[in-house]
C-alpha cells in the first residue's frame, strides 16, 4: 500500500470549452486533502479556454496521464464529436496499467470510445442516457443512478453527481471520516440517496410533510441501532402507510428499507475506521441484529468483510515506517 508520505496523484484533463465547474469539481474535492495531489493536464494543444471565456494556463502535459494513480475526464465538449485519440490511447494504456478512470457527467462518453466501458455498467447525464446506450451497445448504461463503480472504472451522472462519485473515492482511499469532512467543507452531503429519477421526475417536496420526514430521518440516523420499519417509521411521523411511503420516496429516491441498510453500513464504516469495537458490538449499534446480518450485507455492498475493511483503512493513517 502507498505510503501516506507520498501523495496519490488525480490528474485532471481539461480541454477546448470545458464547463468550469465540472473542473473544478475533482479540483476542489481531491486538492481539500494533503494525501492527494491533483495536476490538470491539457487533452488537446493550444491554449484552452472555458465555456465562460477565461483561458486556463500553465496545464501539465497529457504525459502526465502515465503516471497518475487517477485520472478524471471531468466532461466532455459535444457527445457526437470524437475525443483526440492521443487522449483515448492514454487512456487505455493508463488503465491496462492499473490506473483508475472517472468519467464525470458526459466524461464517460470519452471512456466508452476509448472502449473501457465495454461490458462495464456505467451512467452518464440522463439526458444523454439513451443516446450513449444506441451509441455504444455494449455498454450497460443506467440512467438511474448518481454513479457506478465498475471494476477500475468509475462513471457519474451529470453536474453535481461528480461530487458523489470524487467523495466516494475520497471514501475508499481515506475513510468514512475523512469523506464526511471534505462533504462539510463543501456543505454538501457525503453520500446522497437515490438516484438520477429524483431528479427528472420531480423537485424536492417543500410541504410540510416534506420536513417532518426530514427530521424524522434525521431522529433515526441516531437511533440505527433500534428496529425501525415501514409501519414503525410512518407511526413515527403520523402519516398512513401509504402517504408515507410516497413521501419518502419523493425525498430519497429511494425505498424505507434501502435507505435504513445503506444508513447501517455507513454507520458500520465509520465504527469500523473510528473505534476498536468488536464486530459483533458494531453489528449491534448499526442495527443488524446480529455479526453474520453485518457479514453478509457489509460483504454484498463492499466486496469485503468487516475486519478486512478496518485494517485496510488502518494501514491507510499508519505513518511509514520505511
Amino acid at each position: 500500500m502507498r505510503s501516506p508520505a507520498v501523495p496519490f496523484l488525480v490528474a485532471v484533463v481539461a480541454f477546448d470549452r470545458v464547463n468550469p465547474f465540472h473542473l473544478s469539481v475533482p479540483c476542489v474535492v481531491f486538492g481539500d486533502s494533503g494525501a492527494f495531489e491533483v495536476v490538470v493536464c491539457a487533452a488537446e494543444p493550444g491554449p484552452l479556454r472555458t465555456r465562460a471565456g477565461f483561458g486556463l494556463t500553465d496545464l501539465a502535459p497529457l504525459s502526465v496521464l502515465r503516471k497518475a494513480d487517477a485520472i478524471v475526464v471531468p466532461s466532455w465538449r459535444d457527445v457526437d464529436e470524437p475525443a483526440p485519440g492521443r487522449l483515448l490511447k492514454a487512456l487505455r494504456e493508463a488503465h491496462a496499467r492499473g490506473a483508475r478512470i472517472v468519467g464525470l457527467c458526459l466524461g464517460a462518453h470519452v471512456l466508452a470510445q476509448a472502449g473501457l466501458l465495454d461490458g462495464r455498467r456505467a451512467t452518464t447525464h440522463w439526458e444523454y442516457a439513451a443516446g450513449m446506450a444506441q451509441r455504444f451497445p455494449t455498454v450497460q448504461v443506467d440512467a438511474d443512478v448518481l454513479y457506478v463503480e465498475d471494476g477500475r472504472v468509475l462513471t457519474s451522472a451529470g453536474t453535481a453527481a461528480g461530487l458523489d462519485a470524487c467523495l466516494h473515492l475520497v471514501r475508499q482511499h481515506l475513510g468514512a471520516a475523512e469523506a464526511n469532512r471534505v462533504a462539510r467543507r463543501l456543505v454538501v452531503p457525503p453520500h446522497r440517496e437515490g438516484g438520477q429519477a429524483q431528479f427528472i421526475e420531480q423537485p424536492l417536496p417543500r410541504t410540510a410533510g416534506g420536513t417532518r420526514m426530514a427530521r424524522l430521518m434525521d431522529s433515526v440516523r441516531r437511533r440505527l441501532g433500534e428496529p425501525h420499519s415501514l409501519d414503525s417509521l410512518a407511526a413515527e411521523a403520523r402519516m398512513s402507510r401509504r402517504t408515507f411511503t410516497r413521501h419518502f420516496k419523493a425525498l430519497t429516491g429511494t425505498t424505507v428499507q434501502s435507505w435504513l441498510l445503506s444508513e447501517r453500513l455507513a454507520l458500520s464504516q465509520r465504527l469500523l475506521e473510528e473505534t476498536d469495537q468488536p464486530i459483533e458490538r458494531i453489528g449491534e449499534m448499526a442495527g443488524f441484529g446480529s455479526t453474520v446480518s453485518l457479514r453478509h450485507h457489509f460483504r454484498r455492498a463492499f466486496g469485503v468483510a468487516p475486519l478486512a475493511w478496518r485494517r485496510s483503512f488502518r494501514a491507510v493513517r499508519q505513518p511509514s515506517r520505511a
